[in-house]
């Protein structure tokens, strides 16, 4: 979405501290770039030397926050992520101190996966992510499909009980009663990371519930990318920003 001439210039975060903050933050489009093939992202060397630092100063007061499930997590970052609190599939999953809270499987994903593949046989160009949770249509190889697609998914959905996540260049069916916004006060609501404020860093629509429970609870959220209409009260321009300003939080 592009930025408006009315909407202001969002400034850059704080510093912040283990003593007083925990990060939550989200993956594609903010850790690592969005690409045309979802399935093909692997953290570089220089994003597992960052995890590692920041887990090495901010310890258990710090989680990843995800559309992806913890299994695509697991794959795409490997070992250094068993350390780390994750929320997965837009906060259907949770996983701390090895422990896995999810949800069961909904009734209607692999019949709504069937029909999002009937659809996709007539548009190569669209890539299918099937999730834990979910599955995602990506149109961002032809954005003339943006219309269509979003149709369809409603249709697919509401034949199969599900609801419908937009974000950018997608949409996911996936089951209802979970945000990344009630992940991020669940973790919060315990120690360690309870009495802190939370930061909230994320690109997508589908992190402004937790941009907004972040100053909820006396913290900020930051936005990364154009300026939209947001919860975030911070901002950084794209993912060598974000990566650059948790360097010098990590240091």
């Amino acid at each position: 979405m592009l930025t408006r001439p009315h909407q202001p210039v969002l400034p850059p975060p704080p510093a912040v501290t283990p003593d007083t903050h925990s990060l939550f933050i989200d993956f594609d489009g903010t850790l690592v770039p969005l690409v045309d093939h979802p399935e093909l992202v692997r953290a570089d060397g220089e994003l597992l030397d960052l995890l590692a630092a920041l887990h090495a100063r901010f310890g258990e007061r710090l989680a990843l926050v995800s559309g992806r499930s913890i299994a695509q997590l697991d794959a795409m970052i490997g070992p250094a992520v068993a350390r780390i609190a994750l929320a997965g599939s837009h906060g259907a999953e949770i996983r701390r101190d090895g422990l896995l809270v999810e949800p069961p499987r909904p009734e209607g994903l692999d019949g709504a996966i069937g029909d999002v593949r009937a659809y996709g046989a007539g548009h190569p160009e669209m890539i299918i992510e099937e999730k834990t949770q979910g599955v995602a249509m990506h149109y961002r190889r032809a954005p003339i499909l943006e219309e269509p697609v979003r149709r369809r998914a409603v249709a697919i959905a509401e034949r199969h009980g599900l609801e419908v996540q937009l974000g950018k260049m997608m949409v996911e069916l996936r089951g209802p009663g979970s945000n990344k916004g009630e992940a991020v006060a669940m973790l919060m609501d315990s120690a360690p990371m309870a009495g802190s404020l939370p930061v909230v860093i994320g690109d997508d629509l589908t992190d402004e519930p937790a941009l907004r429970i972040a100053s909820a609870l006396g913290g900020f959220g930051v936005l990364v990318g154009p300026g939209r209409e947001t919860a975030a009260r911070h901002g950084l321009t794209d993912v060598g920003s974000v990566r650059h300003w948790l360097w010098g939080v990590a240091r």
